[in-house]
């Protein structure tokens, strides 16, 4: 059973997917699509990697780095998204995946349900994870900080929707961070905290859903439609 917890669960709004055979009942919806962040979602958090990106950058905590970039001048924009590539590329290398995300997208590739990707981080990490760690699993969009505007706003996750053709309402959106959580809530989709030790904080946030400890902690509540 899942690790998330009956008042929890009271706000999952998705129908069972252990018979897709049959319609959804009452006030839940079929799901119709997956997106998820990357690091601290697909892989384990690397969250070191902020500070150094804020000190080649020379800003501090309080400054959003992909905020701060944007503000610079044309030419020197390159420069910054280089300095902080190269923070991504020197964590890539230690990248761990997150338990229960092999069963879970093995999960999701049988049941049929299309998933997607919305991040803040490069290409590069990006493909390094999935080539590694689960290189039979195909996401039908992969959205990184080069689509602007990046997470929180909702843009990314819109975009997903309207290219599988569903409403946003009909998707969910798995991630680690308030900017996931906000992104999916203002996009209309249903939001997933990943949690961990550093965003235990977040369980109570107004734009968390549902949380669970493990991916695969999701299988039971997309076959069960959160009944315990």
């Amino acid at each position: 059973m899942s690790t998330a917890t009956q008042s929890n669960l009271k706000r999952w709004r998705f129908a069972p997917l252990d018979d897709s055979s049959k319609s959804p009942s009452g006030d839940q919806v079929k799901l119709l699509g997956v997106v998820f962040d990357v690091d601290g979602t697909l892989c384990e958090p690397q969250n070191y990697m902020f500070k150094e990106m804020r000190d080649v950058l020379g800003i501090n905590k309080a400054t959003d780095i992909l905020d701060h970039i944007s503000s610079l001048p044309k030419e020197e924009q390159r420069a910054a998204h280089e300095k902080i590539e190269e923070v991504e590329r020197r964590a890539m290398k230690v990248q761990k995946p997150q338990p229960g995300l092999e069963k879970l997208m093995e999960y999701l590739d049988k049941k049929g349900i299309p998933k997607a990707i919305c991040t803040r981080n490069f290409d590069e990490p990006v493909d390094h994870l999935i080539r590694k760690f689960i290189p039979n699993t195909k996401f039908d969009h992969i959205l990184t900080r080069a689509f602007h505007p990046p997470k929180p706003n909702p843009d990314g996750i819109l975009h997903i929707a309207k290219q599988w053709g569903v409403p946003a309402d009909q998707v969910i959106m798995v991630g680690d961070s308030k900017d996931d959580t906000q992104a999916g809530r203002n996009a209309g989709a249903q939001t997933v905290l990943l949690v961990s030790d550093a965003n235990e904080h977040l369980i109570d946030h107004e734009h968390t859903d549902i949380y669970v400890k493990r991916l695969d902690d999701l299988i039971p509540l997309f076959e069960t439609g959160g009944k315990s």
